[in-house]
C-alpha cells in the first residue's frame, strides 16, 4: 500500500533527509520519501501492514527528528 501525506512546517531539505531515513528503517515500511520542496511525504508499506498504527509510529519518529512539522493524517 503506497500514501501520500502533506507535510505542515518541514524547516529544511537536511530534516527531510533525516526524517526520510529514520522512517525507511520503521517496521513495515518498505520505501520513504519526503519531498522538502513539495512539502510531502510517501511511505510505502508491505502488504497486511496495519497503515493506521504504522503512521502513529511514523508521527512519533517524525517529531523526534522535526518537533514543528506536522504529518497531515487524511
Amino acid at each position: 500500500m503506497k500514501k501520500k501525506f502533506d507535510l505542515i512546517d518541514l524547516d529544511c531539505a537536511n530534516c527531510a533527509a533525516k526524517m526520510e531515513d529514520a522512517v525507511s528503517k520503521l517496521p513495515g515500511v518498505t520505501a520513504a520519501s519526503v519531498s522538502f520542496i513539495q512539502q510531502k511525504m510517501t511511505i510505502e508499506a508491505a502488504d497486511g501492514v496495519d497503515f493506521d498504527a504504522l503512521m502513529k509510529e511514523v508521527v512519533k519518529t517524525c517529531k523526534k527528528v522535526e518537533p514543528d512539522c506536522e504529518i497531515v493524517l487524511k
